[in-house]
């Protein structure tokens, strides 16, 4: 693991997260979940200044029992879900350049940091999050189990929406993130479905383009309950079927 030099962003690496921050912000408004503006808040994230990862870690493990492990890039599934395992969230320490403002072949810091610390400002969805990282920690030589695992990851924490007083919010840090995805996921051709389990673990995920679709919880409970109910069923011996 690495650490986050601070000293080492430049002005447009700021502006960056200025004009990223100020766009988002706008799109969110009336579309996030509420748990996304407390947490914005609560964290001390603006507009002025790309968050240095310690002080983040400090208000993160005094509210939830989280904190930041700066990264590089990406990491495989045994380093990723082993961090979630231990209240640690890999963040990656490299923001975009100017000329990839609009589209990045992997996760920066906006998506890591702008996108996924807010909620886990928020217990219950921190809770959640550490829960999976443990079912996922025990299945790491299981490559199928894995998959299904990261479809529920991928279905929920990167893409995911919820219902809050009658309107339909979004949570997911993919979406969170990305004026593109938030465009497409209000648009007339999206798809949303009620949230299954069943039906998310049999669904194709990839990052790789927009989503084709997108399940809807009705509260944050299915969360924690979701991976329980995984974790059942791996510990019985359920038998998956290779992923599509």
């Amino acid at each position: 693991m690495i650490q986050q030099h601070y000293d080492q962003y430049t002005t447009q690496d700021q502006l960056v997260w200025k004009v990223l921050f100020d766009r988002q912000t706008a799109l969110l408004h009336k579309r996030a979940c509420s748990a996304f503006g407390r947490g914005l808040e609560a964290v001390g994230f603006h507009r002025n200044a790309i968050p240095d990862f310690q002080e983040v870690s400090q208000r993160l493990h005094k509210a939830t029992g989280w904190q930041l492990e700066p990264v590089q890039g990406m990491l495989n599934d045994a380093e990723f879900f082993g961090l979630l395992a231990q209240r640690k969230f890999p963040a990656t320490v490299w923001i975009r350049s100017m000329a990839q403002f609009d589209f990045i072949e992997e996760p920066d810091l906006f998506h890591g940091v702008f996108g996924h610390v807010p909620l886990l400002m928020d217990q219950a969805f921190a809770d959640f999050l550490h829960f999976l990282g443990q079912v996922a920690a025990q299945h790491l030589d299981d490559a199928v189990a894995l998959a299904r695992l990261e479809r529920l990851y991928g279905f929920t924490v990167q893409f995911g929406l919820v219902e809050e007083h009658g309107q339909t919010r979004m949570y997911g840090a993919g979406l969170l993130s990305s004026s593109g995805e938030i465009h497409h996921c209000i648009g007339d051709v999206s798809r949303r479905f009620p949230f299954d389990l069943a039906t998310v673990l049999h669904t194709p995920y990839s990052e790789a383009h927009l989503q084709d679709q997108y399940f809807v919880l009705t509260s944050w409970d299915q969360l924690t309950e979701s991976v329980a109910e995984l974790a059942a069923l791996l510990s019985s011996g359920w038998e998956l079927q290779p992923v599509e």
